[in-house]
C-alpha cells in the first residue's frame, strides 16, 4: 500500500444470500483528507464501512487501512481506527463527561489519563458547557458531536464516518460539519458515507459514486462537476414565446447547443469564457428587447453529476426501494 493512502481496497466482493452488496469494489484514500463515499441507499457504502472497520468479512478482494491487512490482522486496524455509526451510540443517563470517561475506561486508559483525555476533547467538540448535563437533553447536532468525540479517545488515524447527519436539522449537520472539519485539520483521515449531496460536497476533499456495489467514478466535487459540462450561463424568461430566440442567442455565444427546460422558462448552455459569455449575451438581448427574469452564470451540483452518471436523480434513488440489501449500521470499533 502506498504510504500516501491511509485506506485501500481493491476488488471487494460481498454477497448476503442471493443480494450482491459489493461487486468488485475499489478505494484509495489519500491519507490526512476527507474522502466521501456517495450513492443511494443499497448501493454498498455501509457494507464497505463494515468490511474496512472488520466488523463483517469479506468474500473476496483485499484491503489494507492504516498499513494494516483488514484480514490478516483486524484487531492492528482496529487499534487504529474509530467508528461512528448512524446513530448516535452514547448513555442518554449519564452527563457528555460521564460518557467520554466511561468510553476511556474501557479503551484501558487510567482514571487521571481518562480525565485528562475527557476535558480535551469536550473543549475540541465544544461541549464543555454542557459537559456535566444529561445526554438525554441534549439537541441532535450535541449529540452526534458527543458520539464523535468518543470515538476519538485514542486519536484514531482513520475515522469512518457512516451516515452522520441522517436524521439532524440544518443547525445539527452544521455542527456535525464544524466538527468533522477540526478532525481533519488535526491529520485524522475521515470516510464518510453519505447521500447527502450538499454534505459530500462541502466536506469532501475528493468523492467515489458507488451504485451497485462498485465504484464508478473518482474525483474532488469540483472535477466531477466539470466532466459533466462545466460552467454554464443560465437565462429565465419571463414567458414562453422568446424561449426559441433566446435559445439561438445562447447557443451563437456559446458554440454550443442551448438547452430549453420549458416548464421553468430556462434556458442554459455550457461556456467556456465565462465572464464573456456573460456580457455578450446579455448585451444582445438587452438590443433586442428581450425581457429576462434572471440571467447568470452557475456551475453543475452533484446532483446533475449523480443524475449524469447513474441515470437517476439522488433523492428519488435514496427514497426509492431496493431490491438490494446493504448491511444494517455497526456499532462503536
Amino acid at each position: 500500500m502506498s504510504p500516501k493512502h491511509s485506506i485501500v481496497a481493491e476488488g471487494l466482493r460481498k454477497a448476503f444470500g442471493s443480494n450482491l452488496a459489493l461487486d468488485g469494489f475499489d478505494l484509495a484514500v489519500p491519507a490526512g483528507s476527507v474522502y466521501g463515499l456517495l450513492g443511494p441507499n443499497g448501493a454498498g457504502k455501509t457494507t464497505a464501512v463494515r468490511i474496512l472497520s472488520t466488523l463483517i468479512r469479506m468474500d473476496a478482494g483485499q484491503a489494507r487501512v492504516g498499513g494494516v491487512d483488514v484480514a490478516r490482522d483486524p484487531r492492528g486496524v482496529r487499534r487504529r481506527i474509530g467508528l461512528t455509526g448512524q446513530h448516535a451510540a452514547v448513555d442518554e443517563i449519564l452527563t457528555a463527561r460521564q460518557n467520554l470517561v466511561m468510553f476511556a475506561r474501557l479503551f484501558h486508559l487510567s482514571r487521571a489519563d481518562a480525565r485528562r483525555r475527557t476535558a480535551d476533547l469536550l473543549a475540541q467538540f465544544s461541549l464543555t458547557e454542557a459537559a456535566d448535563r444529561q445526554v438525554k437533553g441534549f439537541s441532535g447536532g450535541m449529540r452526534r458531536r458527543l458520539d464523535l468525540a468518543s470515538s476519538m479517545i485514542l486519536a484514531p488515524e482513520v475515522l469512518f464516518l457512516d451516515e452522520p447527519t441522517t436524521g439532524l436539522d440544518p443547525r445539527g449537520r452544521s455542527e456535525v460539519w464544524d466538527a468533522v472539519r477540526r478532525l481533519a485539520s488535526g491529520g485524522t483521515t475521515v470516510l464518510l458515507t453519505t447521500h447527502y449531496l450538499d454534505e459530500a460536497d462541502k466536506l469532501s476533499d475528493r468523492i467515489a459514486v458507488i451504485d451497485n456495489g462498485r465504484t464508478i467514478t473518482e474525483d474532488t466535487p469540483a472535477g466531477l462537476k466539470r466532466a459533466i459540462g462545466g460552467d454554464q450561463i443560465e437565462v429565465v424568461l419571463s414567458g414562453a414565446e422568446d424561449l426559441a430566440s433566446v435559445a439561438a442567442v445562447v447557443a451563437s455565444v456559446a458554440g454550443t447547443e442551448a438547452e430549453i427546460d420549458t416548464d421553468a422558462l430556462r434556458v442554459h448552455a455550457s461556456v467556456s469564457d465565462r465572464v464573456g459569455a456573460l456580457t455578450q449575451v446579455a448585451r444582445t438581448l438587452q438590443d433586442n428587447g428581450v425581457h429576462v427574469e434572471d440571467i447568470g452564470l452557475r456551475r453543475p451540483t452533484l446532483d446533475e453529476v449523480f443524475l449524469r452518471l447513474t441515470g437517476r436523480p439522488a433523492v428519488e434513488s435514496v427514497a426509492a426501494p431496493s431490491s438490494r440489501r446493504d448491511v444494517p449500521e455497526g456499532a462503536r470499533a
